[in-house]
């Protein structure tokens, strides 16, 4: 028979969570992670190499766009000199200037901003000029040793 004082006691709540299975489950994930994980290739992109630019066979027309902005239009012959012109110019004096089979490059300064020079590129890709390109400074290549 229970004993009145057996009845009175009565069952406590447990307030606190038992953390003890998320536990062992975010240890189980980590180790799959870390498994898997040196298993995963990255995706490689392969860039265009500035040391291995290919050499302009024809006199190229070159756009040049300075860090202030202002652009500069020459066809590469020997002594000749950059002329600038005016942006809204920029298509009328290219077209004046190429055939079909005349390249069309553009230089520009290293600190002009990239839109700045998707914009040029932008106008003369939608005015029909055909072969565009950006001009380069090649980096000479050291000469192979030999061991």
């Amino acid at each position: 028979m229970p004993s009145a004082r057996g009845s009175s006691r009565s069952r406590r709540l447990k307030n606190d969570i038992n953390v003890v299975p998320y536990i062992d489950v975010m240890l189980v994930l980590l180790v799959i992670f870390m498994v898997t994980a040196p298993m995963i290739t990255p995706g490689l992109i392969e860039l265009p190499s500035v040391g291995s630019a290919a050499e302009v066979p024809a006199k190229p027309v070159e756009v040049e766009i300075s860090e202030d902005g202002t652009i500069a239009l020459r066809v590469r012959d020997a002594g000749a000199n950059f002329e600038k012109i005016n942006s809204q110019n920029l298509v009328s004096e290219v077209k004046s200037r190429i055939s079909a089979d005349t390249p069309v490059v553009i230089a520009a300064d290293g600190r002009v901003p990239y839109d700045t020079v998707m914009k040029v590129m932008d106008q003369l890709r939608t005015s029909g000029v055909t072969r565009l390109g950006l001009l380069v400074d090649q980096k000479s290549s050291p000469e192979p040793t030999t061991n």
